[in-house]
């Protein structure tokens, strides 16, 4: 049997007498694009905060690749393949295109320590951090600085980021959030082009985009999944209509 990518079982997290998940358990496998719909408020950025180590739960499990992440730093869980982009864009406005990628690879790197070295040193995280954004059409405006290019382009730069550290489980949190009709559909080109070798499970409210992505759906609501499927099988299911798509 196939190891999933990532795999949830009896997930719970409160916030004083609110749960923002409850019980949540799913199975994401390798290669797939899995999207995670639903209303504000329904747990869906808890959930990944969860899974990334931003958010210790109260009890449950969260395997990457088989491996139980409980108790790990997220920079352990970025060690072992996971990456992921913000509902709020969490960019240094200041510095160039290519330093934000630099800044994201150094994480990475034990030379991140040494005091005396110089970033123009690492060739090769610069050569990472151009083929990055390379990969989302940024690579001519690499010097430029962020705070002077549009939002579509920081959306851009921002899955670059996630990319450069050569993800298994790419975790992306509305990335479509904010960007014109042309900006959603190049970015959309831009995750159909990323290899299957890489997978990636989507929270999205851009819904005609987001439904034509997605292989498998899964429907949170107050917490918890209510339903999970074929994008046929959800979009039929008169509770998706009701909370959701407001039938």
């Amino acid at each position: 049997m196939t190891t999933p990518a990532l795999e949830i079982v009896g997930l719970n997290k409160h916030f004083g007498g609110l749960p923002a998940t409850k019980d949540v358990s799913l199975r994401v496998m390798p290669g797939e694009r899995r999207l995670i719909i639903g209303p504000n408020g329904a747990g869906k950025t808890t959930m990944f905060n969860l899974v990334t180590g931003d958010l210790r739960p109260d009890s449950g499990s969260v395997k990457l690749f088989g491996q139980e992440l409980s108790g790990m730093s997220t920079q352990a869980r970025v060690h072992l393949g996971l990456a992921r982009t913000y509902q709020i864009l969490t960019l240094f406005p200041r510095e160039t295109l290519i330093h934000n990628v630099v800044l994201a690879l150094l994480g990475l790197e034990a030379l991140r320590w040494n005091p005396w070295a110089f970033l123009t040193g690492y060739r090769h995280i610069y050569a990472d951090a151009q083929k990055a954004l390379a990969q989302v059409g940024l690579a001519d405006g690499a010097e430029r600085v962020v705070g002077e290019t549009s939002y579509g382009e920081r959306r851009r730069l921002e899955l670059a980021m996630a990319l450069a550290q050569k993800p298994k489980l790419l975790m992306l949190d509305e990335p479509l959030a904010g960007l014109s009709l042309e900006e959603r559909q190049t970015v959309r080109e831009l995750l159909d082009k990323i290899p299957r070798d890489v997978t990636i499970v989507m929270i999205e409210h851009d819904m005609d985009t987001a439904l034509s992505f997605a292989e498998r759906i899964t429907v949170l609501h107050y917490g918890e999944v209510i339903v999970e499927g074929t994008r046929t099988e959800v979009v039929a299911d008169p509770r998706t209509r009701e909370i959701y798509l407001g039938d």
